[in-house]
């Protein structure tokens, strides 16, 4: 993610907790479907504020690691941990997710939710992944899908290639490409996307009241009117996004 970008998604998401079209509910299920027991060890990369990392040590009693490039999310992430009281059970690293080099084989589940631009798409960043999981371990990749075939003026609305991003079915095929069996799958829905994009839009608009002399003030706002324009104009009709539980097949 380019420097100028993860800025603005920083600004954007300064008021969320989950950095993802998902619910304090649907994030909730992904625990239950994941089979969490006490103990397991989960390393989530690009792990934003450690919401899910924070959460499920808490409500579950597993333990992990985060990483993340960004160091806002990151502060944000320890004052979570300490909030819930699991500072002793969870830790986060600043860095570049895509390079992290985890011990073999040292955990349960591998996550990377909306973020599979570090290994340049699904079947790259599984494999990325994979070094890190227990063998009988679990996958859980958060991805886009298109939940019926998109007018290509969206994928010049959201800066997508046509195959950065596939069918729900399609994006199974890339699962079973990397070697994945799909065990399990929570879903955003058209509401939990106005919860995570449209939410942001007055975040984004308070910013600019506060900081108009900014040097980036004019890039923001343009910033806040493409997702403003994309979200309702193609994002809600055409634009899905799941997490996928995944085992090596």
């Amino acid at each position: 993610m380019a420097a100028m970008s993860l800025r603005f998604h920083e600004i954007a998401e300064g008021d969320h907790r989950i950095l993802n079209p998902f619910t304090d509910d649907k994030l909730a299920l992904l625990g239950e479907v994941a089979r969490l027991r006490p103990g397991m060890r989960l390393l989530d990369l690009c792990c934003g504020k450690g919401e899910m990392l924070c959460r499920w040590a808490a409500e579950h009693g597993i333990e992990g690691v985060g990483v993340d490039v960004s160091e806002v999310f990151l502060a944000a992430a320890h004052e979570r941990a300490a909030e819930l009281e699991v500072a002793g059970r969870v830790r986060f690293e600043h860095g570049d997710a895509g390079a992290y080099r985890a011990e073999p084989g040292a955990f349960d589940v591998v996550s990377c939710l909306g973020a599979t631009w570090i290994g340049d798409g699904v079947e790259g960043t599984i494999a990325l992944m994979l070094p890190a999981l227990a063998e009988n371990g679990i996958l859980l990749v958060g991805e886009p899908y298109w939940t019926s075939e998109p007018p290509a003026e969206a994928y010049e609305a959201f800066g997508f290639g046509p195959a950065d991003f596939l069918s729900l079915a399609g994006t199974f095929d890339r699962f079973e490409a990397a070697g994945m069996e799909v065990l399990e799958m929570v879903l955003a829905d058209p509401d939990s996307w106005d919860r995570y994009v449209a939410s942001q839009w007055w975040t984004l608009s308070d910013w600019l009241r506060a900081n108009p002399d900014d040097p980036e003030a004019a890039e923001v706002r343009a910033f806040l009117e493409r997702c403003r324009r994309s979200h309702v104009e193609y994002g809600r009709r055409y634009l899905g996004w799941g997490v996928f539980v995944l085992r090596r097949r």
